[in-house]
Formats: C-alpha cells, sequence, structure tokens
C-alpha cells in the first residue's frame, strides 16, 4: 500500500510538471510568429503573422492605471472598463497602447477578447518596465542593490504575466493577482524605465566609473557610461528571462526624454535639463536578437524644456507645411543624431483651463479646448511622421485626477487629489476620454437646475441658485429679462478675513472673492491679503516684486493669476527672460455644455440677456479650494504660510446689480449703503466622486487623423 501511493505521488508529480511545462512553454502550440510577434527593420517596427513581417506605422495611446477615486498604485481599472476602452482605441483607428508597468489581470484578459474578436484589427501592446523612481531619487544610485532586486522581480512578474503564468501576490502600489490569459503574441515590444532623473545618471556614472563594457548575450556597448552600462544589463536580464522561460523575444526599448537626450543644447542655462546624456546608440543588439532589434523611445512635447522655445535652430526650423515649427526642428535633430529608429512614446498637449508652459506657435502646455487639444495632436503627430519616426503615441488616453503640476501643487492636498477634478491643473486632463459629470451643462437655459433657491426676489432679480460636483461650484441667477448692466458675485470663504469695502457700497461680511462680470472682459478678483499668487512669489520666494505685503481688510483685490515660468537665462544669447505669469481668474463666455453643437470646453458662463438666465461654471481651486470634497480651502497664508488650510462649512454668496457705478438691486439687500449679511450655501462631503466617461472632442479628431495612417 505504502508502494502503491509512493508510485501514485510520483506519477501526479510527472504530470503536474507536464501540464506546467506545457503551459510555460507550449512550443508545440505556438507558430514561429508568435514566438516572436515583431521586427525592427528599415526604421520601422513590423509585425510578424503567418503572412510573415509586414511594416507597422505607429499610432496609439498610452495607457496608465489611474481612475477617479483611486491612486494608480491601487490597480482598480476593471475587465469591463478595459475592454470598453480597448473598443473606443479601436474605433479611433489606433493600432498600439503603451503601458508603463504591470496592469491588473482584467487589462490582459481584455486585451486577448477584444483581439480575438477583433482579428483583423488587433490592438497591439508596447509593454513598459517601471523601476521605482522614488528609490532612484533617494540614492541617486541605479545598482543600488534592493532596487535592482526589486526592479528584476517586477521585469520577471510583468514577462510571466504576459504568457499567462503569473500568480503575483498582493503588494501595496502594485498590480496582483492571477494571470491566465497568453497575450505574448500582442506584445510587440518592451519600453525599459522611465523619464531619468538628471542627477541619478550623473551620480551613477561618478560612483561606478571605470564600469568599462556590458558584453551579454544579447547585448553589448561601445564608449557607455556606467549607467548606460545598466540599461543594458537590464535589457539584458529581461530578454534572457523570457528567452530561457518561453523562447520568446520582441524589440527592445528604454525610456528617455529630452532632458537626457543626446543632443547638445546651446539655449539651456538649467542645471537639470542638459545636465547628462543617455545614449541609445551605444548600445548593440547581438546574438538572437540582432534580428529582433531595439529602437530609441522618447517623450517629446512641444512647450518642455523651455530651451526648445528659444533654440535657434528649432524655433527657425520650417517642416513640410514651409511652417516655422520648433518641435519639427526636434524631431528633425534628434532622427539625425541615431542609427536607431526613434519611438516618439509620449507626445502630447492637455486640453484643459489650466496652463504651465508656452510654446511659440501656440501649443501650450494648458488653456487649451478640447478641439485646439486635439488639432494640435494632430499637427504634432504629423510632424513626428514627416520627420521619419516610427510613429507616436499620444499621452494620454484618459484623464488621471491623481496628477500634480508644478504651479498649482502648492494649492491642493496631495493625498486627495484622486477624490475631485481640478480644472486648474492641465497634468490631469491630457487624456482623450474624460469622467467629468457636468452636473450642470451651463448654456443659459437653467432647466437642469434642481438645487433650492439661495434668495428669491420680485425686483430686478428674480432669484439665485448654488450647486455644485466635482469639479465646479455652479452658480445661476435668473433676473428680469433685457437687463445690460454689470453683475458682482461676492464670496466669503475664509471668517476672519477679506475686504469689507468693495467699491461702491460696504459689506457686512469680509469677501474673499469677487466674480466681475462684464461686457467687456469679466474676472474673478481675489482679496490682496488672500492672493496666494503674491504671497508665494513676491512675498515668500521673492521672485517677483509687488510691494508691500499684505494687509486685512484693505479694499484691494488682485487679478488671480499663475506662474508660467522662472527667470530663464539665455546663454547663447546673452538675454534674460524675465519671470512669467498669467491671468488665470479670467472668464470666457459662450456654451460649455458638451452636449451642445457650440461646446467649448474653455467657457466659464453662460449669460443669456434677453431671458434673464446667467449660468456659471467656477472650477474649485480658482475659489482656493485644497479638496472640496472633504470642504478644505487655503487658510490664512499671509501669517500661516503656504500650507495654511481651513476647512470650510459654507460658502457665503451675493448678488449686486449696477449700471456704472449704481447699485440697482442686490441679494441680499442694502441698507445704509451696507451689503446685508450674505446668506450661506453648503454641500454634502465625498469619498469616492461622481464620475461619467466622456469621449472629448479631440478623440474624434484623432479618429480621423489616425485613419490617414
Amino acid at each position: 500500500m505504502k508502494k502503491s501511493l509512493i508510485i501514485l505521488g510520483c506519477a501526479t508529480v510527472i504530470i503536474a510538471s507536464i501540464f506546467t511545462l506545457i503551459n510555460v512553454f507550449a512550443d508545440d502550440t505556438r507558430e514561429t510568429y508568435e514566438m516572436q510577434p515583431a521586427r525592427i527593420h528599415e526604421g520601422k517596427i513590423e509585425i510578424n503573422s503567418a503572412d510573415g513581417f509586414k511594416p507597422m506605422t505607429v499610432k496609439g495611446v498610452n495607457m496608465g492605471m489611474a481612475k477617479p477615486g483611486y491612486f494608480p498604485g491601487e490597480a482598480a481599472i476593471t475587465e469591463d472598463e478595459y475592454y470598453r476602452w480597448f473598443e473606443q482605441i479601436g474605433k479611433m483607428n489606433a493600432n498600439t497602447v503603451r503601458v508603463y508597468t504591470l496592469h491588473p489581470p482584467g487589462f490582459y484578459s481584455a486585451l486577448k477578447d477584444y483581439n480575438r474578436k477583433h482579428p483583423d484589427k488587433p490592438v497591439y501592446i508596447m509593454h513598459g518596465f517601471w523601476v521605482d523612481e522614488v528609490k532612484m531619487h533617494d540614492d541617486l544610485d541605479a545598482y543600488e542593490k534592493s532596487l535592482n532586486e526589486e526592479f528584476d522581480e517586477d521585469m520577471k512578474h510583468i514577462i510571466n504575466a504576459v504568457h499567462g503564468n503569473a500568480n503575483i501576490d498582493e503588494t501595496p502600489g502594485k498590480a496582483h493577482g492571477k494571470y491566465k490569459d497568453d497575450v505574448s503574441e500582442y506584445v510587440i515590444s518592451w519600453i525599459l524605465g522611465v523619464e531619468w532623473y538628471p542627477p541619478l545618471v550623473v551620480h551613477t556614472n561618478e560612483e561606478h566609473k571605470g564600469k568599462g563594457e556590458f558584453e551579454g548575450t544579447y547585448y553589448s556597448t561601445e564608449n557607455a557610461s556606467p549607467f548606460e552600462h545598466w540599461l543594458a544589463q537590464k535589457m539584458e536580464f529581461a530578454t534572457a528571462y523570457e528567452q530561457d522561460n518561453y523562447e520568446s523575444l520582441r524589440p527592445m526599448s528604454f525610456t528617455n526624454w529630452v532632458t537626457t537626450d543626446l543632443l547638445n543644447h546651446p539655449a539651456d542655462s538649467s542645471d537639470m535639463e542638459d545636465l547628462v546624456s543617455v545614449d541609445p546608440n551605444v548600445i548593440y543588439s547581438e546574438g538572437l536578437m540582432a534580428d529582433v532589434g531595439q529602437f530609441a523611445s522618447y517623450h517629446i512635447y512641444p512647450y518642455y524644456p523651455d530651451f526648445l522655445n528659444y533654440e535657434k535652430n528649432y524655433v527657425e526650423y520650417e517642416d513640410h507645411r514651409g511652417e516655422k515649427n520648433n518641435y519639427a526642428g526636434y524631431l528633425n535633430e534628434l532622427h539625425e543624431a541615431h542609427r536607431l529608429p526613434v519611438l516618439v512614446a509620449e507626445f502630447g498637449v492637455p486640453g484643459s483651463r489650466g496652463m504651465t508652459h508656452k510654446n511659440p506657435s501656440g501649443w501650450n502646455q494648458g488653456f487649451l479646448s478640447e478641439k485646439e487639444q486635439g488639432d494640435i495632436v494632430t499637427h504634432l503627430y504629423e510632424d513626428i511622421i514627416h520627420e521619419g519616426m516610427m510613429g507616436g503615441l499620444v499621452f494620454t488616453w484618459q484623464d488621471e485626477w491623481f496628477k500634480r503640476t508644478w504651479n498649482t501643487m502648492d494649492y491642493d492636498n496631495p493625498d486627495r487629489r484622486p477624490y475631485w477634478s481640478n480644472a486648474q491643473t492641465n497634468e490631469q486632463q491630457f487624456g482623450l476620454l474624460s469622467f467629468d459629470t457636468h452636473k450642470i451643462g451651463v448654456d443659459g437655459k437653467g432647466d437642469e437646475w434642481k438645487a433650492d433657491f439661495l434668495y428669491e426676489g420680485d425686483n430686478i432679480l428674480k432669484n439665485m441658485s448654488l450647486d455644485y460636483d466635482e469639479r465646479y461650484l455652479y452658480l445661476k441667477i435668473e433676473h428680469e429679462p433685457g437687463f445690460d448692466g454689470d453683475i458682482d458675485i461676492p464670496l466669503d470663504i475664509v471668517p476672519d478675513q477679506g475686504n469689507t469695502d468693495i467699491g461702491n457700497i460696504e459689506t457686512s461680511d469680509g469677501i474673499d472673492f469677487i466674480i466681475r462680470l462684464r461686457d467687456e472682459e469679466s474676472r474673478i478678483v481675489v482679496d490682496d491679503y488672500y492672493d496666494f499668487f503674491e504671497i508665494q512669489y513676491a512675498h515668500t520666494l521673492e521672485m517677483i516684486n509687488l510691494g508691500d505685503k499684505p494687509v486685512k481688510n484693505s479694499g484691494q483685490f488682485n487679478p488671480i493669476r499663475f506662474a508660467l515660468n522662472k527667470e530663464l537665462y539665455l546663454p547663447d544669447r546673452g538675454e534674460k527672460i524675465p519671470f512669467e505669469s498669467y491671468e488665470t481668474g479670467l472668464l470666457k463666455e459662450g456654451v460649455a455644455n458638451p452636449e451642445h453643437d457650440d461646446y467649448d470646453s474653455l467657457n466659464d458662463y453662460f449669460w443669456d440677456r434677453e431671458e434673464g438666465v446667467l449660468e456659471i461654471r467656477i472650477p474649485w481651486m480658482l475659489i482656493s479650494a485644497k479638496d472640496p470634497s472633504q470642504h478644505e480651502f487655503i487658510g490664512n497664508i499671509a501669517e500661516e504660510g503656504l500650507e495654511a488650510s481651513i476647512t470650510a462649512d459654507y460658502i457665503k454668496a451675493g448678488v449686486i446689480m449696477k449700471n456704472g457705478d449704481e447699485t440697482i438691486d442686490s441679494f441680499p439687500g442694502v441698507s445704509n449703503n451696507t451689503l446685508q449679511s450674505m446668506n450661506e450655501f453648503t454641500w454634502e462631503k465625498w469619498d469616492m466622486p461622481p464620475s461619467e466617461e466622456r469621449l472629448k472632442q479631440s478623440y474624434n479628431i484623432l479618429q480621423e487623423t489616425f485613419s490617414e495612417y
């Protein structure tokens, strides 16, 4: 009996091993083209099939792991959501999705399901190997032991997952689960790493001087720096692991960006943007990989770094249209400098209200409508193709509410970013897919309002209402038809501060903001004492001179401004570019309802004077919200510094109707030339934000563009 059990046990082990081998290797069931799904040949990526290799121009999108209410590391996107997105991406005439790291199992299941149903028009994947940026920035050494142990383990997990052969334990900040869907035939390349932090590259090179060249089975180097040696080593690790375990190979690349490109930039004077190069040309494919190939991958935007806007070779370059084009100028020089084909692995502009950088052709990082976003991305993609690149991947598929940007990151709560949509942070709105609910479609009709009146009247003013969603504070005012004067809307948010003198009348409440609606130009202004731009850049960082420090109740209101650029020196010209800012509090009139034919995503209000209906949507950050979901606002920063915050139980609001300087009606009423205490508007707090998927206008434009390539 004992002997029988031993024999049975051995048989079970043998059978299990056989099934494991079949599952892992499956050489007898895979075609050659599935084992090598792509190659690099004559400057293009070629897709392998039963009919042989065929060249493909890369046209697609990047896709992160974020959605509203979650940080990316929570890996919360569902299989149904992924499948729906693949359908939309396919209908956009895209052929490629690039991901940065391991996604949850639903991504791979949805991909396989979608491609089986669309065999003639599959979506291919360029898959990233993410490395821990925080650890890299802390240690400044690419060879640090724990960093590499984690990186190697992550690469193995990703390779196993792509082959449908992984059961990954839960780790905070990473996707996990059972990966059973083999999608390796659709994964046409690996792209290793992140945008390299220049001090990391410099310090790694200094710490490992004399490292010498890398000589591996699949890659070697010539004249490589220690950091480039490390890259070749990591590429070797991934390729060897996949070949040893799955007898499968695919093209290889690593992430790079303009900051660490191999070019010299004489217009740069920063201590970061042209500090060090990471050169793809020094890494060579060997052995079996010589026929599979590698390519260079760059993230290239038209407005950053600053030298792109000033370098003469770029700004004077004429593109295929015969137009001056700094973006095409850079692409041209980059392409000429590479022996490898080049993929623009990220490019794009955000369709956002907030702005961070300018471009001389208007291809700015922000303050662009959804239509402008689509038109500019089309223009950039045409440049990419005409300058001989492999293709381009738009950044990005979906909006990412967790993101920050340098000129707004001090004004919000970093731990709560995914829980609301910040119209002022452009980094959140690079997507072609929006999640904003647009609870009120601002178009002057006023028929979507369900909120109770904050005020009612029977004079010129009839009523006022406020409402809210995850992105905006909404205001509606109804008045006597035909009124053609001005309207001021005072707001009181922070207790014990604000101006009580607002020009022609006094107020019982301290006013922090006034929404001023005028025929010629409308804007929101802020109490000088609460002007976060002035306090940060004039009185804290001392980058600009705006006079004396603010005092309470000065009666002064300022335009709301955001920084665009710190002072910049151009060494090739001996020229100094002054500090630059822009007025973000300016309000644009027009239809702001996505369902309307005249929709413009930059519009802030619609005023139908003839019908007597005014609708306004104000981005939460524009009135100093750090986290509207928990009623958190900027506090007394004049005394407590930039991190000051308060919890506001309510917002006080009123209306003043004027003909010139004369007040003709108001909510609340005026007594003895003083606006009485204003009514309070409050709203429910939330943790999980409402969201609603909507394809932006830019999607339709890209759909047409991609159909031509």
